[in-house]
């Protein structure tokens, strides 16, 4: 078996590939943390930053299966390239947009479908989890100058993807692949990928969990602004959430989505009727570090239901769970709005939807193969 060693062309790629997801990672953060002072200054409504904070998911929803089929077809280190050096230029002239709400929303589509370009590439090549370190950055640096520094980090990145990706990632022995080819099944239709009460259940699991993620992810500084009183101090410890379900990503194991979308259900339930700052990071963060728990129920089932089309699955899976970024902006805007300011709707609707997700995921997922 041959032996993975520091400065192989497969650590290379996969160095590459992890700098790439937290620079795309990054790219998506900004925005919900810099609303705040954005807002302060460009005096927008709530409805506005809604559209705003959604749009990047509009772009996103659009091109999920596009990157995995031009990752195929043109090859990964092209559409890679290209994907970074767009959603890199839409985050660096983000400030000189700013002042209008239209070009400001087309540019963030246009990272949104970059993203969703990357995204698939990057998971062709290896699986990496997201980096949200930014999050701990962002809040002590001007609004204008967590776009500058972050869209700059893009271009770097092309060089050193110029400098460093092999021409033939796949030959030498002190490499490994980093994907296994697989079994071809023959006679599958699209519609068996859309039929399938299985393929549902995964679905609508990871549709239910992405809409507490994007919740959390577009409107917790906002909420701990506005709300809490938290400052640019506090804001830092939006990134708490998240390296609490990285950590429970690595160590979850084989816990049941149960654990996934029950448990930030309830624990969202509860961090909406608190007024404390200290115990709402704490809340929210073992609701994220609980949801962690999809990795090893849901989006692992892929690979039991539909072994020789995991790809494509994922791609569907991923890209109809792109539907809550979407929605979760306007949504979240209105029912504040309508609630005088209240956000217990929001959360609640949060932990239906979870509890919801739960249950269709709970009657009708199978681990045998369907496809």
């Amino acid at each position: 078996m041959a032996k993975i060693r520091w400065f192989t062309r497969t650590s290379r790629i996969v160095a590459l590939c992890s700098f790439a997801n937290f620079i795309n990672s990054a790219d998506r953060v900004i925005m919900p943390i810099a609303i705040v002072p954005m807002t302060d200054l460009f005096n927008w409504s709530l409805h506005s930053q809604g559209w705003i904070l959604s749009a990047c998911a509009f772009g996103y929803f659009t091109s999920q299966i596009l990157g995995s089929f031009w990752a195929t077809k043109l090859g990964a280190k092209n559409v890679l390239i290209c994907s970074v050096l767009l959603w890199s230029i839409a985050t660096l002239v983000t400030p000189l947009l700013a002042s209008s709400i239209t070009a400001l929303i087309s540019c963030r589509i246009i990272l949104g479908f970059a993203e969703g370009l990357g995204l698939p590439t990057i998971f062709h090549l290896v699986r990496i989890d997201r980096a949200n370190r930014s999050l701990v950055l962002c809040p002590h640096l001007t609004w204008e100058a967590c776009f500058y520094w972050f869209g700059s980090f893009g271009f770097i990145w092309v060089l050193l993807w110029y400098c460093l990706y092999p021409s033939d990632p796949y030959t030498g022995e002190d490499t490994l692949p980093l994907h296994m080819p697989k079994v071809i099944s023959h006679n599958i239709r699209w519609a068996d990928f859309i039929l399938s009460l299985p393929l549902w259940a995964i679905y609508a699991a990871h549709f239910a969990m992405n809409w507490s993620s994007y919740i959390i992810m577009q409107w917790l500084p906002t909420y701990l602004s506005r709300n809490l009183g938290g400052n640019a101090h506090s804001l830092s410890l939006t990134a708490v959430p998240y390296i609490v379900n990285s950590i429970f990503g690595v160590i979850s194991g084989r816990l049941m989505t149960c654990i996934g979308l029950v448990g930030p259900a309830l624990f969202l339930a509860i961090f909406c009727v608190v007024d404390n700052l200290a115990l709402a990071i704490i809340l929210v963060s073992i609701s994220m570090g609980l949801s962690a728990s999809n990795s090893a129920g849901h989006l692992s089932n892929h690979v039991d239901v539909a072994p020789n089309h995991a790809g494509t699955t994922f791609a569907i899976s991923n890209t109809i769970a792109t539907i809550p970024g979407i929605l979760c902006g306007p949504v979240t805007a209105s029912l504040v709005t309508a609630s005088d300011g209240k956000w217990i709707t929001v959360f609640l609707g949060a932990t239906f939807v979870n509890l919801t997700g739960a249950v269709l995921y709970f009657t009708n997922s199978v681990a045998t193969q369907v496809l």
